[in-house]
């Protein structure tokens, strides 16, 4: 090659390389392989470990590794770029495999660079092992060993003791990181949120956004629920607001399913709907939390209007959407609405209903009166009944006076609550308004064998 086709070269190198390693490569990464493979640099390993390591630093090892497969020479230089970019995020065995890979099939040697990042991902593999195993305490003795620990292994064993239930000792190690990703924000206010402790999550989002770090899918779905269930309307449609502005809503579904869904358990349906149309992608999850919200807010026949319209758009419902759908019907009382949607389930859609399907279609046949299919229904069940199905059946049978099934109802909740005292003293009292005061004087012999004492506020019948 002559002098100014070497200097083109060189040029074009560089230029790629300003590129890598410029502010925009995250965005234009596919742009960059591109001018790699029209200007015939897809097989240079001084090219291809540069853009290994921004792979690594952008958490798109996928990517990386299609590249590195298409290699033909690979040489020492592009074995450690992939092994350093497999010991910077999971999966960290992946960084052995390729060690082996490169003495064994390639005859090729480690240097002075290898080992560092391989010893690294080996010992944070094993901490992820641990963690993810729930052995918290050999997870902390590795952690513990290790010299260099990077925001990753905080993570993983942050995650772990909030995944066993040590919330705290989690919350702990946060405070002690020197340096913090938005991984490990989004992993602490997901353990604290998931805890209950939505207070404790909505003090440290505002800490998270003062500390500068920018919200992602993760901190928007995490947080919308929690400030719904705070009752925080203002902070709830900032974040509503920052989605939108940050294009996080547009390119999640999920982003947007979490707004809707903020929307509707704030009784805000008219901002839910204005999000679930302007949405620019939907899927089963976003119809069945508008229509579930629907329901939840008693605009059961909007919601059976808004299924109509997704089995019109041919988008294949859920276990999800018939519980949302069933929900509809009980606040309408469209006993006969019902009864067929619960029957197309598995004619139409092939879609086994679970316990939950059976306790709306109890739910509202004994609303409506129908007591003794309500009944049929529980008894043809191909699961065991639970004791808030046979609490339901219980109560509606009750209202519409009839006792025979109330009687058969509560006699199965007390064989499944033995200990509560309120379900004898509910069989005694419904033999007592049918005048077996012999079953009266049975129940209280029974609860006089178990000790059961009556609670406060509870009387028979007499």
């Amino acid at each position: 090659m002559s002098r100014g086709g070497t200097a083109t070269a060189r040029e074009v190198e560089r230029k790629i390389l300003s590129h890598l390693h410029g502010r925009h490569s995250r965005i234009h990464l596919t742009q960059i392989h591109a001018h790699l493979l029209r200007h015939h640099l897809h097989q240079s390993n001084h090219i291809l470990s540069h853009f290994i390591s921004v792979c690594a630093q952008l958490r798109k090892m996928d990517y990386a590794h299609l590249l590195f497969l298409q290699t033909q020479h690979p040489n020492i230089l592009l074995y450690n770029s992939m092994i350093k970019g497999y010991s910077l995020s999971p999966p960290f065995q992946t960084s052995l495999h390729l060690f082996c890979t490169m003495k064994n099939n390639h005859g090729i040697w480690p240097d002075e660079f290898t080992f560092a990042p391989l010893l690294n991902a080996v010992r944070i593999g094993t901490v992820e092992l641990y963690a993810n195993c729930g052995r918290m305490e050999d997870a902390r003795k590795v952690f513990d060993e290790m010299l260099h620990r990077d925001v990753i292994v905080w993570n993983l064993m942050i995650r772990g003791y909030c995944r066993t239930g040590n919330v705290d000792i989690g919350y702990e190690l946060f405070n002690e990181m020197d340096e913090r990703s938005v991984v490990s924000w989004n992993t602490m206010l997901s353990c604290l949120a998931r805890s209950g402790r939505d207070g404790e999550a909505l003090k440290l989002f505002y800490e998270m956004r003062d500390a500068g770090f920018e919200l992602d899918e993760a901190t928007v779905v995490t947080m919308l629920p929690a400030c719904a269930r705070l009752g925080e309307e203002s902070i709830g449609q900032w974040i509503h607001s920052y989605a939108k502005s940050s294009k996080l809503y547009r390119n999640h579904v999920s982003v947007g399913n979490a707004i809707v869904d903020f929307y509707c358990k704030r009784s805000l349906l008219e901002d839910a709907f204005k999000v679930f149309d302007e949405m620019p992608l939907r899927n089963v999850v976003s119809w069945n939390t508008m229509i579930s919200g629907l329901a939840f807010n008693g605009d059961g026949q909007k919601g059976l209007g808004l299924f109509d319209e997704m089995m019109k758009s041919g988008l294949k419902p859920n276990d999800s959407t018939f519980i949302g759908v069933l929900t509809c019907c009980v606040h309408s009382g469209l006993v006969q609405r019902g009864r067929e949607l619960f029957g197309s389930m598995v004619s139409s859609h092939e879609i086994e209903p679970k316990l939950e399907h059976y306790g709306c279609m109890v739910d509202l046949l004994g609303r409506g009166g129908f007591v003794k299919e309500a009944y049929d229904l529980v008894k043809s069940m191909p699961m065991k009944p639970n004791g808030a199905l046979w609490g339901a059946l219980l109560s509606c049978s009750r209202n519409h006076g009839d006792l025979e099934v109330a009687e058969a109802a509560v006699k199965e909740v007390v064989a499944l609550e033995p200990w509560n005292s309120g379900n004898y003293v509910l069989l005694s009292n419904i033999y007592a308004e049918i005048g077996n005061w012999d079953e009266v004087e049975k129940v209280r012999g029974l609860m006089m064998e178990g000790k059961i004492e009556k609670a406060p506020g509870q009387s028979f019948i007499r």
